[in-house]
């Protein structure tokens, strides 16, 4: 009999974290399992083709943020720069991130699932997929980009490089 209630206590137990957590989850953390991401079109700030989901925070307004954006194959992003530190983990595929304000294979870093990369703000770099890809970017925003030549920037024609996304 001991035992039954021991395993009915267990169970209460559990069932009242479950119900904290639910209750919790949108006040000061939150879980998201990998089946739950709800993706969506990416912002327009990048190239079509690309998808999103904000995980955390909301990346346009001042305060930290969690954004994965998931590429398809062959997906390139022209040379561009950020007003904030960016941070980028790789989580599927195969992302290559180069360094510069121009395109160019020479310095190019293939980075694979697990691998991680931070700029800081300002440091112009361009990447390409191999593979569909997912990376996960975190930071403090408002997130921003900047396309170094103003005609790459997929929001305008040949208009400013620097507007804010979303």
């Amino acid at each position: 009999m001991r035992g039954v209630a021991s395993y009915v206590g267990v169970g209460l137990l559990v069932a009242g974290m479950a119900s904290q957590i639910a209750l919790s989850q949108s006040k000061d953390h939150g879980i998201t399992a990998a089946d739950d991401v709800k993706w969506a079109a990416a912002p327009p700030s990048l190239p079509k083709g690309a998808q999103a989901a904000v995980l955390e925070g909301d990346p346009a307004q001042a305060g930290p943020f969690t954004l994965r954006i998931k590429l398809p194959d062959g997906y390139r992003i022209p040379p561009h720069f950020h007003p904030v530190v960016e941070h980028v983990t790789v989580l599927q595929g195969t992302f290559v991130l180069g360094m510069g304000e121009t395109v160019s294979s020479t310095g190019e870093k293939p980075l694979g699932a697990g691998s991680f990369a931070f700029m800081p703000a300002g440091m112009r770099h361009f990447a390409r997929t191999q593979g569909e890809t997912i990376v996960q970017l975190h930071g403090i925003g408002p997130w921003a980009i900047t396309y170094v030549n103003p005609s790459d920037d997929p929001r305008t024609k040949g208009g400013p490089g620097k507007l804010h996304t979303p």
